[in-house]
């Protein structure tokens, strides 16, 4: 089975996603062969890929704040082997940690995986993108709906003089180059400030050491830079698809972060601070679903053995009294 196989049934998808979004859209009256009307068709793919990945998206997080909590026992591991150089103490400290992956079932690259479930599709939109030209032209045959005619009419549609189809390696004018850079700049800041408020906002100060913290780093930096290599060789429609779904991460990433903060992260502690102002109650562990099942994750570890120590019980004030031993005096006779 070739590449083109394995890839067609994800062509077909998009090409039926993107011509219904575009016939709803002509419907209400947008112009059929304009350019804004296959980009909001290109938007409305993303809603909808983006939709059908919110279940994976909440697995990402559970699994990076098990990853948080795994953070103590890393450096354990690491400030075990510190001062040891030598091959077999370095192919030691990688077994222990790749046994500690596998007892608490995390890995390291599962923030990837959003990303990995979107590649076929995004390949999906490259390929048929690419092949509007000969589509139209009739030399190549159809993808599901996208026929003779309508792939010629979104072949020949553009935003700011840019074909949705152009790329910028192969442009033969200014606006495809112009279009293309500022999409891709967009798509690097988004990508950027996804990580960037992710690794100074939702993370605890331990987890913010050691060798995991270290290729969160080195993400942060990477992939804006090959977004931006890798940009000029995709065309305009694929960099708008790339740029709105990178948005829709931010965004998330964002109410995440405000709404549900890892514990003993400056995103918590602003939270806290905002309940203050209203009034609300401090409690900690017990005031949403997110942060009982961090407790359930907890105890989980620590039951397979995987996390070490006693762990701080989280109270709330009435709690916190009660464990002071300074419960109010009941009303009775003086002895």
């Amino acid at each position: 089975m070739s590449f083109s196989d394995i890839m067609y049934p994800f062509e077909w998808l998009v090409a039926w996603i993107m011509y219904l979004w575009h016939s709803a859209l002509t419907s209400i009256g947008l112009p059929e062969a304009s350019g804004w009307t296959w980009t909001l068709s290109i938007v409305g793919l993303v809603l909808v890929m983006r939709a059908a990945l919110i279940p994976l998206f909440v697995k990402q997080i559970h699994a990076s704040r098990k990853m948080q909590l795994i953070q103590p026992e890393m450096q354990k591991i690491q400030a075990k082997y510190k001062d040891k150089k030598d091959p077999e103490s370095r192919q030691k400290m990688t077994e222990e940690t790749m046994a500690l992956y596998k007892d608490s079932g995390t890995n390291p690259f599962s923030s990837c995986l959003p990303i990995l479930a979107q590649s076929p599709f995004f390949f999906g939109l490259f390929r048929v993108l690419n092949s509007l030209d000969e589509i139209g032209a009739g030399q190549a045959d159809a993808i599901g709906p996208i026929t003779q005619y309508v792939a010629a009419q979104a072949e020949s549609s553009a935003i700011f003089g840019a074909q949705l189809s152009a790329q910028f390696n192969a442009a033969d004018n200014w606006s495809v180059r112009i279009v293309t850079v500022v999409l891709i700049i967009l798509m690097s800041a988004t990508t950027f400030t996804t990580q960037y408020q992710l690794m100074r906002k939702n993370m605890p100060a331990s987890a913010l050491e050691g060798q995991f913290a270290q290729q969160q780093k080195m993400m942060l930096y990477l992939f804006p830079i090959i977004f931006a290599v890798s940009g000029v060789f995709f065309p305009v429609g694929v960099l708008i698809y790339w740029f709105t779904t990178n948005l829709w991460t931010m965004c998330q990433q964002f109410y995440v972060i405000r709404r549900m903060p890892a514990p003993g992260s400056a995103a918590e502690k602003a939270m806290q601070e905002r309940r203050r102002k209203r009034g609300k109650p401090l409690d900690t562990y017990e005031e949403t679903r997110e942060r009982a099942h961090d407790l359930e994750m907890e105890e989980e570890l620590r039951s397979k053995g995987v996390l070490s120590g006693q762990r701080q019980q989280p109270m709330s004030k009435k709690r916190a009294k009660k464990s002071s031993g300074q419960s109010p005096k009941k009303p009775g006779k003086n002895t």
